[in-house]
């Protein structure tokens, strides 16, 4: 850590923005990269990077990698196991996860296990409880090593952690071939359509960088604050269907631009359930791909919601608390086998 990252940790561990208690410490290139990013999204508003077929692949890439990678590959299937598909399938969705830059699955699925254990109370990761930016997006850009060790990963996340392919996705080197291989695949792509629709080498540099732009910057910025919304705004805005210890809402404008995931107070009461949307006019567009591929023959043993509340693990532990009682089935709920968190 270089001096002027650890005057900065200082500044912040005396103004109580980061726990020194905790060695929380900011991370400067994640803030960088965010920072970066938004600014390349930015390159949106400049005409010259515009264009029609942009501006769909930005749509599709919210489908492709926002819907299937992260809605259903990380969150549905990777995190809670609602469903179960053919191996190919499963780390195809992975490695769309992957590409939205939110980090590898297993960091993304134990962190997100440890927060539905743990929802709303001090240990959760980003409850809006200490504040809306914190939850939205500050928790990441914080180095904390409560979230980010090994020893998390294989209490949370075990049934990846020791999976070589997941393993293989852990590593920087194989995130940034995914990030570059993406950018590589947008310009080639619009460079070859720029050429055969203008026939000039100017456009189709002109078309080749506004694919870029819009189908790589602008998805991933999109996608990015979708996810973070689930993690701030359903935590404080909407209204409720079941009565869960925490803060969950449903909230129908996160739960339409994101295909399903904004139902989270539905979604924290059956957190196995591969549907979030529980009425008929809670439209969950990443439950209704699942059930296509059941249909097909791609997804099997869909788990659909039961119509009753169900406990979470770690929930029995916090009633407890709450209401001054402890006691042997306390003790048990919260000593259980990590590894068959949210899977059993």
């Amino acid at each position: 850590m270089n001096s002027s990252s650890a005057t900065l940790d200082r500044w912040l561990w005396q103004r109580g923005v980061l726990d020194q208690n905790k060695n929380q410490r900011l991370s400067i290139p994640i803030v960088a990269g965010i920072i970066g990013m938004h600014v390349l999204a930015l390159l949106a508003c400049v005409p010259w990077f515009f264009s029609w077929s942009g501006v769909a692949w930005a749509f599709a890439g919210l489908c492709l990698f926002g819907t299937l990678g992260i809605n259903i590959g990380y969150h549905r299937l990777l995190t809670h196991r609602g469903f179960e598909c053919p191996l190919w399938l499963e780390h195809a969705l992975a490695v769309l996860g992957a590409c939205c830059m939110q980090g590898p699955p297993v960091s993304w699925v134990a962190v997100h296990r440890k927060h539905h254990q743990h929802s709303d109370d001090a240990q959760d990761p980003h409850t809006p409880r200490t504040g809306f930016f914190w939850s939205h997006m500050g928790w990441f850009l914080v180095i904390d090593p409560d979230n980010y060790n090994l020893g998390m990963y294989d209490r949370y996340a075990r049934d990846l952690f020791r999976n070589r392919f997941y393993q293989r996705l852990e590593r920087p080197q194989t995130l940034r071939q995914l990030l570059l291989t993406q950018w590589a695949v947008f310009l080639v792509l619009g460079a070859l359509a720029g050429w055969v629709i203008g026939g000039t080498l100017l456009g189709a540099i002109q078309l080749s960088l506004s694919w870029l732009v819009w189908g790589v910057f602008v998805r991933t910025v999109a996608v990015w604050h979708i996810t973070w919304s689930v993690n701030s705004v359903t935590h404080i805005w909407g209204y409720r269907s079941f009565a869960t210890p925490d803060d969950s809402k449903n909230n129908w404008l996160v739960g339409l631009l994101s295909n399903g995931e904004g139902w989270h107070n539905n979604h924290h009461a059956e957190p196995r359930a591969a549907a979030h949307g529980h009425r008929w006019w809670e439209i969950d567009v990443s439950y209704y791909v699942i059930r296509f591929w059941e249909a097909i023959g791609l997804a099997r043993h869909v788990i659909r919601p039961g119509g009753r509340r169900s406990r979470e693990p770690g929930e029995e532990t916090r009633l407890a608390m709450r209401s001054g009682k402890s006691g042997a089935r306390a003790n048990r709920v919260t000593e259980e086998e990590p590894s068959k968190i949210e899977t059993k």
